[in-house]
């Protein structure tokens, strides 16, 4: 990727212009929150535009004095193993700057909502939905985020028919956009006397939560049902009207809260639900413009592709987006592994997103 220097400097003007305005005194709150916002982003750049400098004047220094007649034979000789060593150490900082530069997805800063539906296999798939959920609870554990349960579908058996949650904390969309899609298991149920392999599958879905100002929902565009909740398993039945379905006529989405007693709390939760939905149709809408360029990376968001096999006899997980197989099954369940599985996913898409610009360039 080919940087400019023009741009470089007027991203280092404009830093130091938000830096400047920021400590002004008579400076209004909001303002001050939009500029903090603005400096957060331009900070990671400036930073690896200034170690990237320093790496390059440096070296200049150093083949300065590697050329020299002032300096003694040995001098100049450890100026130019130190030169060589830095020069080793030129790519990866342009890398890091180029990385930087990158267009970034505006909802990486997002929280997110996580859907985990079973697919094929029956009760073995419930269960299934159940790992995967108790894998992302353990993952925003390590990673200090918060996760609060929205609505849940326990099956008869164990595990959820369908659960969906709101994760919140630092880059939680940036790091879990890549887990939408198809995930398959490959395992012995413990119904299955004659140890046959069953597969099975859940789908999970992310989408990242917007901030009230993304998405405007006007109230004549809404049909409200009130009704009693009926309980399923060993739920508690409701015996008041708190159940919810909001419709959204412009688009037609239909989404149905009943988990709280409170019917004003359902409400709050089907409007979340509901406000994402439409956030991640508008993405869609946008992302669809630019098909060619999404289908080469990573995170295509599909959600019908079969991104991941999780292959209990043999304690190996493969991603099939990377070709990545790691034979780590019960790390990755229990939260910490999923991290190299999401590491790499993440450097691939970057590496594919690099490879693009300098195509372009």
């Amino acid at each position: 990727m080919t940087i400019s220097p023009a741009r470089i400097a007027q991203i280092e003007a404009r830093f130091e212009e938000v830096q400047a305005s920021m400590a002004r005194p008579d400076l209004d709150p909001q303002e001050f929150v939009r500029l903090s916002k603005e400096y957060a982003e331009l900070e990671p750049v400036v930073k690896a535009a200034r170690a990237l400098a320093a790496l390059h004047t440096e070296i200049a220094n150093l083949e300065t004095l590697a050329s020299g007649a002032e300096a003694d034979a040995e001098m100049r000789a450890m100026a130019q193993e130190e030169m060589q060593s830095l020069r080793v150490e030129l790519p990866q900082a342009e890398r890091a700057l180029a990385l930087q530069l990158l267009p970034r997805d505006a909802a990486d800063d997002k929280p997110a909502m996580l859907e985990i539906r079973a697919g094929t296999g029956g009760d073995e798939a419930a269960l299934f939905a159940g790992d995967l959920f108790r894998m992302y609870q353990r993952y925003a554990d390590e990673r200090g985020w918060k996760m609060e349960l929205i609505s849940a579908s326990p099956s008869e058996v164990g595990g959820f028919k369908e659960v969906v949650a709101s994760v919140t904390g630092v880059g939680v969309f940036a790091r879990l956009k890549f887990e939408s899609g198809v995930h398959r298991v490959q395992r012995v149920p413990t119904t299955e006397s004659g140890g046959r392999i069953h597969t099975s599958a859940a789908t999970v879905a992310v989408l990242p939560e917007p901030e009230d100002v993304d998405v405007q929902i006007n109230d004549a565009d809404l049909k409200i049902d009130i009704y009693r909740a009926s309980g399923a398993g060993g739920q508690h039945v409701n015996t008041t009207d708190s159940a919810v379905r909001l419709t959204h006529l412009p688009t037609g989405l239909v989404v149905i809260q009943q988990d709280q007693r409170s019917q004003h709390k359902n409400k709050d939760k089907a409007m979340k639900v509901l406000r994402t939905r439409l956030y991640e149709l508008e993405r869609e809408r946008a992302h669809s413009e630019q098909a060619g360029a999404r289908k080469a990376m990573v995170g295509s968001g599909d959600r019908s592709e079969r991104i991941r096999t999780y292959n209990f006899p043999q304690g190996r997980v493969t991603d099939h987006r990377i070709n990545l197989t790691l034979h780590r099954l019960p790390e990755i369940l229990e939260g910490p592994g999923l991290d190299e599985v999401i590491s790499a996913l993440i450097a691939e898409d970057e590496a594919a997103r690099l490879a693009q610009l300098d195509g372009v360039g």
